[in-house]
């Protein structure tokens, strides 16, 4: 199961998300909701990126792990297009998580300050 977790503030802002494991609907190659999931939320860090400029720290590996986490102190008019493109990204996930749910989960969580 893909497991997705997405991390927001105090004020409900996404500050991180998280994606970890593999669907299993398909054989590797064939997995619509791998590509998916893949899709969705490889785009959304490229459309942050490539749209307001800002580069969120990554970690990614070859198992299928991706940690996405938004620098802090923004602006706050890049701050919000940078909330607007993740909440799409949420979205999206949900909408293929209503199909497969029994392929991925998305849980919510606060950021805890280090």
């Amino acid at each position: 199961m893909i497991e997705i977790t997405i991390t927001r503030t105090d004020s409900d802002k996404i500050q991180a998300f998280e994606i970890s494991g593999h669907a299993f609907f398909a054989k590797r190659g064939k997995d619509i909701v791998c590509a998916g999931v893949s899709a969705v939320s490889v785009g959304a860090i490229n459309a942050v990126h490539a749209l307001t400029g800002v580069t969120p720290v990554i970690e990614h590996r070859e198992d299928g792990f991706l940690r996405c986490t938004i620098p802090e102190k923004l602006p706050e008019d890049i701050f919000e297009k940078v909330q607007l493109l993740l909440e799409g990204m949420v979205i999206s996930l949900q909408t293929i998580e209503e199909e497969y749910g029994k392929n991925l989960t998305i849980t919510f969580k606060k950021w805890e300050v280090e």
